[in-house]
Order: structure tokens, then sequence, then C-alpha cells
């Protein structure tokens, strides 16, 4: 076994320790990964903020004010139009079980050669029965976290420890940097800061540039179909725009989520035609201008991969799972890259070598 796949052996090892110890701690873990989370995307703005020579710590709180105005802006402003567009979708959900019943179902009918009647009132029943239980189930959610003292005291401090833990780690964010290569061994203090800079990169573009491509184009989707006259614009438009966190699922979700909606409302097909226009603009937009000035080239994470990576961190370690998910999934592909290059730089290396 040479050095360098006892390197990575060791390099293997340290991942699974590691692994089995994020597994053990998750639960205390999980609010100091969020804050991390939250100060790393959060810690371009306040370095800007510094090159303009404002102090660090008075960045970091202008953009606490700045998160926490566009939070209340948020509660304020969307979710009113969110819970009417709702309500509203709900008064008029017996009229499109109608239309269902007499325009969709025959022509189905026709073209399967399937049944052409369904029980509206069994689907009503069904829908009401489901609404009740999960009232129910929401009553006895609040009712356990009523009655379970500790554990509602552990989530009130973790709402409390995020903002504090998030503070400091932006506050000392370039000093906490600065130490790290002295924890390194010497050995492979290069390489390990070559991945971390890699990953550095691929991260940025993943979560900083997806998360304002994922917010322009639920703008732009929501006042898009709010002007076509979608009664359910705007949770149309979120849905499309957290969609599009992957390549075309916004796009195809929200296309087709819009076109049903569309439909049941106007049953007329030039409506449409003007959703699909909608749809396409943001698509060309996302390709076009979104993508490429703000998450760069190709970053190395195919979509499916991202997919895969988020519903394995969960199903193995619950919600930390999910916030490690993508650096773990950015951190192999980065060291798998470093390594394929240095095993075919040494077998170029000693390839001369070996023929004379």
């Amino acid at each position: 076994m040479t050095g360098t796949q006892r390197s990575w052996v060791w390099w293997l090892l340290g991942a699974a320790a590691v692994g089995m110890l994020l597994r053990l701690l998750g639960p205390v873990l999980t609010p100091f990964l969020l804050s991390a989370l939250l100060a790393y995307v959060a810690s371009p703005l306040v370095a800007r903020l510094e090159r303009r020579h404002v102090p660090r710590v008075l960045g970091v709180i202008l953009v606490f004010a700045l998160f926490i105005a566009g939070l209340v802006g948020l509660i304020v402003g969307l979710i009113p139009v969110l819970q009417n567009q709702l309500t509203v979708f709900a008064a008029k959900l017996p009229g499109y079980l109608v239309v269902i019943q007499n325009r969709w179902l025959p022509w189905i009918s026709r073209v399967t050669g399937g049944p052409a009647h369904m029980d509206m009132n069994a689907l009503r029943n069904e829908l009401v029965r489901h609404w009740r239980d999960l009232g129910s189930v929401a009553g006895q959610f609040l009712g356990y976290a009523s009655r379970s003292g500790a554990r509602l005291a552990s989530w009130i401090l973790d709402l409390v420890l995020v903002p504090v833990v998030t503070f400091y780690l932006l506050r000392d964010w370039d000093s906490i940097l600065a130490r790290v290569p002295a924890l390194l061994p010497r050995a492979s203090r290069d390489t390990t800061i070559a991945i971390a800079r890699e990953t550095d990169r691929v991260l940025a573009a993943l979560l900083r540039g997806q998360l304002s491509v994922m917010l322009v184009l639920a703008m732009v989707y929501s006042l898009g179909l709010w002007l076509v006259g979608v009664e359910l614009a705007l949770p149309i438009g979120l849905l499309a725009g957290i969609a599009s966190f992957v390549p075309y699922l916004g796009f195809i979700t929200g296309l087709v989520t819009a076109g049903v909606a569309a439909w049941l409302q106007f049953q007329d097909v030039s409506v449409l035609v003007w959703v699909g226009v909608v749809f396409a603009i943001g698509q060309t937009l996302e390709s076009t201008v979104l993508t490429p000035h703000l998450v760069g080239g190709r970053i190395g994470l195919h979509p499916v991969a991202v997919i895969f990576a988020v519903m394995a961190g969960g199903q193995l370690f619950g919600f930390m799972g999910v916030l490690l998910a993508l650096p773990g999934a950015a951190i192999l592909v980065v060291a798998g890259r470093h390594f394929q290059a240095h095993s075919s730089t040494s077998g170029s290396a000693s390839g001369p070598a070996g023929q004379q």
C-alpha cells in the first residue's frame, strides 16, 4: 500500500468516526450547525460592509436587522395574501370537483376506456375527514409539547441559541478561518486547504447563488401568474421557486400545477397559453441571466446527487443530516476530484521512469 493510499484510508476512517460522533451528538450539534450555515451564507455581506469601512460588529448588527426586517415583511406581507388565496381556493373546490366530474372524467373515459364516474360526495367526505384528522394531530402535538416541559424548554433554548451563536460566528468568522490551518497536520495541510477552498467555491455557488435564483424565480412566477389572473398565483409561484433548487424541476412542477389551477378556474385554453408564456419567460431568465451570473459554471454536483445527499442525510442523521448533506457531498466531490488528479499525476510521472 502506497503512502497516498494509506492517507486516504485514514481519511475514510476519520470520516466514519466523525459520522458516528455526529449521530450520537445530533440533538446538541443541530443548533450550532444551523448557526454555522447561516453565518456562512451571510458572511460575504458582512465582509462587503467591512470593505466599505463599516466596523465588523456593526456590520453583523446591520445584517441581523436586515434579516429580521425581511422576515417581518414576509410574515406581514405574504402570509395574509397566501392565506386568502388558499381560502378562496378551498371555497371553490366543490365547484372544481363538479367540473372534473362533468368534463374531465368523460374525456378520460373516452381516451382510456375506464369508468366515467366518481363519487364526489365520498371524495368530499374524505377531504373533510382528513382535515379533521389534521386538526386532531395538531392538537395532540400541541398538547404533547405543552406537557413535555423539558422538550419545550429545549426548543426555546435552541430558538434563542441559534441567533446568539450566529452572531458570534459572524463576528469572528475571519479569525476562526485564520486559525484552522495551524490545527491541520503539516503533511496534509496544503492538500486540505486546497480541498477546503474548492469546497467553499462549490458551496458558495450552490447555496448563495441558487438561493438567489430561487427567490427571483418565485417573484417572477408569482407576479406573472397574478397578471394572468390565477387565484393561486402566490403559492404556485413559491412552490416553483423552491423547486428550482433542482434544475428544471421548478419549471415542470410550476407549469403543471399552474396549468391545472388555471384550467379549473377559467376552463379556457388561451389562459393555458399565457401560463406557458410566464414559465417560458422564467426558464429563459434562469438559463440566460440568473444561473450564469449568480451560480456560475458547472459546480460539479449533479441535481440527482443533490437530491440523494439531502434525503440520505435526513435518513441517517435527521435534520442535522439535512444541514450537513450538501457540505458533505461537496467535500466528497472535491476530494474525489483531487484524488483523481493526484492519481493521474502520479501515474504519468511514474510511467516514463518505469519504461527507463
